[in-house]
């Protein structure tokens, strides 16, 4: 791009937040250095995360699926990395697709590299606030197998789940017992996640309520993981004796994140739909040399 400026948004999905680069014809290259400075919350814009929107049919990765998904979820953790999905980023996107005139109340696809991604963007309530997104997450996979997380010199077991990206869910009576998670918790085996893995820490709050804290690959500790608070309802209605396929019936969990609340429902079909807000909080103009 022979742009010296490059215009960026911000937002956040229950205090789990991204830098939006629209980038439709995909003319931009992110390096992963260039991600990690734009997350920089001091020498940067400050993020968990980057959000590039691109068109389907002009991303490699996506071309396959721009049929059915006109925009494609380009999304980088912190460190640069790419990662296959990411929930609350889903929310903040579509967000964008309906700031920018791109989508609108109703239904909708977005191309991850997870796959498509089903969403229901709500209606503004009478007041004028956003309506609510719901996303269709997919459904949950449970990999056999016993896993072991561990904080200094904590020990727990954890359920292996996969929503997309891979999770490691321990119950624990309180969610200080987590320590500090800037720091990755260790894994065991390593064989069972050889890409690495996003952990969360859940306690109980109430009937089908609970509350989690989360380490996610190469960003660390965040304020919300949408993939995270499915993978811990998934988890916790196993423990709990609850399974939609063979019960004949949805459930649905409450999961309180530091950043807020999100409410999952696992269908008989064995789909996974979240529902929380997503707002978008600025946009400007970002100068082309912080990406190198």
């Amino acid at each position: 791009m022979n742009s010296t400026r490059i215009a960026f948004l911000k937002g956040h999905g229950t205090e789990n937040d991204f830098v939006i680069i629209p980038d439709y014809e995909g003319g931009l290259e992110l390096s992963p250095a260039a991600v990690a400075r734009l997350c920089d919350r001091r020498a940067g814009i400050g993020a968990d995360g980057v959000l590039r929107v691109v068109r389907s049919a002009a991303h490699p990765e996506a071309r396959a699926m721009a049929g059915e998904a006109e925009w494609f979820m380009d999304y980088r953790n912190s460190d640069g990395s790419i990662a296959e999905m990411c929930g609350n980023g889903v929310r903040v996107f579509v967000r964008y697709l309906e700031r920018a005139g791109l989508a609108g109340a109703g239904d909708l696809a977005v191309a991850t590299r997870a796959g498509i991604r089903r969403v229901h963007l709500g209606k503004p309530g009478p007041d004028g606030a956003p309506g609510e997104i719901t996303v269709g997450m997919g459904r949950a996979l449970l990999p056999a197998g016993e896993v072991t997380v561990s904080v200094g010199e904590r020990n727990w077991p954890a359920r292996n789940v996969n929503m997309g990206n891979p999770h490691a869910v321990c119950f624990v009576d309180d969610l200080a017992e987590a320590g500090k998670l800037l720091d990755a918790p260790a894994v065991s085996p390593a064989s069972a996640y050889p890409e690495g893995v996003n952990v969360e820490f859940v306690a109980d709050r109430g009937p089908r309520h609970v509350a989690m804290r989360v380490h996610e690959r190469g960003s660390g500790e965040t304020r919300s993981c949408g993939t995270g608070a499915c993978a811990v309802m998934v988890a916790t209605a196993r423990r709990d004796g609850h399974d939609p396929a063979r019960d004949g019936h949805p459930v649905t969990y409450t999961v309180d994140v530091p950043g807020g609340r999100l409410v999952i429902s696992e269908n008989p079909d064995g789909t996974v739909e979240m529902t929380a807000p997503a707002v978008i909080v600025a946009e400007g103009l970002l100068d082309a040399s912080l990406l190198g």
